[in-house]
Formats: structure tokens, sequence, C-alpha cells
């Protein structure tokens, strides 16, 4: 310890360890808001396309359900997968000049599940399954990045932000999934033209 810079790094690799803790935190958090919310927003995205159609929707017990236990499936995997992808990016940041970049990747990856999540509501009320639904998703990648670029950046607004960005991110995704189903994009039937 009586070398500065081995004490330099040391304190060095203490703060980076920390901020890492602290942004896996808040992923997490937000994947718990998001598996404990699940309830409301299949309602909402229900809600929401109903509103768009003029036309209701009956309420079924097991269909919402169904859609619960759907969201909080489709919220472990994302977890799993931007972890596995966050912490890829995490040793690319050693490397020098890549290292640069990686923040901007490891935000996109987590807008990207962030969003997906939000979409899947809308494909599984069109009967999508949960591999056709991770096609299609996955093919139109720009609409979950910025549904969840939106949901992200609601996140900077204190209180209000946090409670309005899953709401607001839901009701997008579930606008963007109805223009998708008009326009052909998205087959009811549960085929996708991707």
């Amino acid at each position: 310890m009586q070398n500065s810079w081995l004490s330099f790094l040391l304190i060095f690799g203490q703060i980076i360890l920390n901020l890492i803790l602290l942004l896996f935190y808040f992923s997490l958090f937000k994947y718990l808001f998001l598996i404990i919310g699940s309830p409301l927003f299949a309602y909402l995205s229900e809600k929401t396309e109903s509103i768009i159609e003029g036309r209701a929707y009956p309420f079924s017990l097991k269909q919402l359900l169904k859609d619960i236990a759907r969201g909080v499936r489709i919220a472990l995997r994302n977890l799993l997968w931007q972890t596995v992808y966050t912490v890829s990016i995490l040793i690319l940041s050693f490397i020098p000049l890549i290292g640069w970049v990686t923040p901007l990747l490891a935000l996109l990856v987590e807008c990207y599940y962030l969003g997906f999540s939000m979409l899947d509501y809308s494909c599984e009320r069109n009967k999508l399954s949960t591999s056709q639904s991770i096609r299609f998703i996955g093919a139109h990648k720009g609409l979950a990045i910025g549904n969840g670029i939106v949901f992200y950046m609601m996140h900077l607004i204190p209180v209000l932000g946090w409670l309005l960005a899953p709401s607001y991110a839901v009701i997008a995704a579930t606008i963007s999934l109805y223009k998708a189903k008009t326009d052909g994009v998205l087959v009811v039937q549960g085929n996708t033209n991707i």
C-alpha cells in the first residue's frame, strides 16, 4: 500500500466495481418493477388496444393470468440475456478504443430488452407464441430500442418519471404494434411477416 500507483489502481478498481454494481442493481430494480407490474401492464395494453379499435375486450381472468405469467417469463428471460450481454460488453470495455463505445452499447442493449418487454404484451394478445414474438421483435430491433430509450429517459425525472415510464412505454408499444398489425407487418394468426 506504500506504492502510490498500487493505491490508485485499488481505489479506482473499487470505484469501478461499485459503479458496475449500482448499474446492475438499477437494471435489476427495473425488471423487478416489470415483474410486479405485469398485471397492470397487461391490462393497460389490452385497454389501449380496445380504445383504438373502439371495441371492448371481455375481461377474462384466465387470459389475464396467462398474460401475467408470460410477462414474468419474458422479463426473466430478458434480464438473463441482458446480463450476459452486459458482462460481455464489460469485458470488451478493457480493450483500448473499443472500450470507448461500450457505454453506448450497454445502453442500447438495456433499452432493447426493456422495449422488448413492453412490446411483448401486444404480441401475446395477437396470439404470437414466445418464439414468434422473439423473432418478430428481433427483426424490428429499432422499435424495441426506441421504446426502451423513452422508457429509460423518463427515469431521469425523479418520482413522476419512475411512475409514468412503464405506463407510457406499454401504451406506446401497443400503439406501435397496432400500426404494424394494420400495415400487415404483424399477422394476427400468429405468423409474422419478417
